[in-house]
């Protein structure tokens, strides 16, 4: 009669939880794979060996690069499973601009993958043990990988955010100093990319990871304030 009873009382009070709403899961997976595109960070050391100019010819486990191509696939995805979750309420706000945004994603994640592909293939040519002859091919691949990540981890994150900034900013679904940090970050991002392009500033110096640190910013602390908050309330969102 015990366990009977206590069945029953947590049926009772399940019934009475509050379902989270389609809104509400809209931004808390938003959130949620916007947290998980900071999986790559690890990239950083795991690419290392590749840089080598000899790498081709030397010896070592390739699980690192391997597993660094992995995470930025990831990465890849995750950006465009962000712009197309939110593609339904931000579109209420701005359709052409919330389908800008969707179309940039998925061109940031096409220069990620063909990176990754660049970086496979130099990984490639070592475990076929092709020799000296193929020391040029393989640092042709890696300069080839910088240039595009050049290309599509910093200039067109700066095009996203921008995009996501002005659309949160004028809907007001999120803080607007939240807003404003994604789009006044969107421009020392881009300056970086210049400077990197024009020979101004090295390669991931410190200066070029310096104007990123406000889009990071942002997106990480988007990321939080959706899982943990979700949308304000606003009036593209009344009715849905």
């Amino acid at each position: 009669m015990h366990t009977a009873k206590t069945i029953d009382l947590g049926l009772e009070a399940a019934s009475k939880l509050k379902p989270m709403s389609s809104l509400r899961k809209t931004s808390f997976f938003a959130g949620l794979i916007y947290i998980l595109t900071f999986i790559s960070i690890p990239t950083l050391s795991l690419y290392q060996p590749i840089h080598d100019p000899n790498y081709v010819l030397g010896a070592g486990p390739d699980k690192p690069i391997i597993i660094g191509g992995l995470l930025e696939i990831i990465v890849a995805l995750s950006g465009i499973a962000t712009a197309i979750i939110l593609y339904p309420v931000l579109k209420r706000q701005g359709e052409r601009m919330a389908l800008g945004l969707v179309a940039a994603r998925v061109l940031e994640a096409s220069t990620i993958f063909l990176g990754v592909a660049f970086l496979l293939s130099a990984v490639t040519l070592r475990q076929e043990s092709v020799g000296p002859d193929a020391l040029l091919t393989s640092r042709t691949l890696v300069i080839l990988y910088d240039r595009i990540f050049t290309l599509g981890q910093s200039f067109i994150p700066a095009i996203d955010d921008l995009l996501l900034g002005i659309l949160l900013y004028k809907s007001r679904l999120v803080p607007r100093a939240l807003s404003l940090i994604g789009i006044i970050g969107a421009f020392p991002l881009i300056a970086g990319f210049l400077g990197v392009l024009f020979g101004y500033i090295e390669f991931r110096s410190e200066l070029s990871m310096i104007s990123a640190i406000m889009v990071a910013i942002f997106e990480f602390s988007l990321g939080i304030y959706l899982v943990v908050r979700g949308f304000k309330p606003s009036a593209i969102t009344a009715g849905m």
